[in-house]
């Protein structure tokens, strides 16, 4: 698929820090961090099986966030997993780092040679290699984390849960875009759960990076999980607008990888309906996402 958007999330590993997930709004026993960190490992590992028998013009292919390709992609997710590993593991390191690499955001394209011009530097193998030892970096750090602790990151600290969230939504969304690009296919399993929480956590946020006020009118969310299971969050108001449908069609919206008229979801109500139309799950400035399939 040629690049026709921005880059969605394309720098939300810089910056995701909006909220830290409640696994009480989750009607169903909550994770301790290391699950979390199995189920980041297993996305990790999925997304590999995809790129590992890619050709190197595979690797070269253009992907639906301008200027990057697939090799760019799994570059974007190596540096952040450093960058993680190191923010669990060197606190004073990272806010160090951070600084400087705040301080070389003066447009996407230097953004883009600080964070994957080394990269980019390697072969396809190479490349791989390179993910997989910085993957390896982070799951050892990750094991080290409690409960209560908190992360520094590129926005606000944030909860262990919510950090390890953050890389897995990453891996998954990106994960999406080379999946698009290469025609393959990704099974979706219940691990998207994490990412649907994110969806739903972040209606507020959605508004709030448009400069606007979320609508006081609640809105029901009830997804069918691809195990067959139904997620349900606020769900108690009988009034509320609803959304509904498949868990995979909500995440890839909230994500920005599919606009909502190219789903199976059901949305009643304006409230709904608008925030679908500005739903936005990952930090950074605000974007508005895919146009129609059939518009194209």
């Amino acid at each position: 698929m040629a690049p026709d958007h921005a880059p969605p999330g394309a720098r939300s590993g810089a910056v995701v820090g909006i909220v830290d997930r409640d696994d009480a709004l989750l009607r169903s026993p909550p994770m301790d961090v290391h699950s979390v960190l199995d189920d980041l490992i297993a996305e990790q590992e999925a997304l590999d099986a995809v790129v590992a028998p890619l050709t190197a013009e595979q690797w070269a292919l253009a992907t639906p966030s301008p200027r990057w390709s697939v090799a760019d992609q799994i570059g974007h997710l190596t540096y952040f997993d450093t960058t993680a590993a190191l923010a669990i593991t060197d606190p004073e390191g990272f806010v160090a780092h951070r600084t400087e690499l705040i301080g070389s955001m003066t447009d996407d394209l230097a953004v883009d040679e600080v964070t994957l011009g080394t990269f980019r530097a390697l072969s396809p193998a190479d490349q791989l290699t390179e993910w997989r030892r910085r993957r390896d970096e982070l799951a050892a750090a990750g094991r080290t984390l409690g409960g209560d602790t908190r992360v520094e990151w590129y926005g606000p600290s944030m909860g262990a849960k919510s950090f390890l969230t953050a890389r897995l939504m990453e891996v998954w969304a990106h994960g999406q875009d080379v999946c698009d690009t290469v025609g393959a296919e990704r099974p979706a399993t219940d691990r998207i759960r994490h990412i649907a929480q994110l969806g739903v956590i972040t209606r507020g946020w959605s508004y709030a990076v448009r400069g606007e006020s979320q609508p006081d009118r609640p809105v029901a969310v009830e997804l069918t999980a691809p195990s067959g299971d139904v997620w349900r969050w606020n769900t108690d108001p009988d009034d509320a607008d609803r959304v509904t449908g498949p868990a995979l069609d909500f995440c890839l919206v909230v994500t920005q990888r599919r606009h909502i008229d190219d789903t199976d979801l059901v949305v009643d109500g304006e409230a709904a309906a608008d925030w679908m139309s500005k739903a936005q799950a990952f930090a950074g400035g605000a974007t508005d996402g895919p146009t129609p399939r059939g518009a194209r």
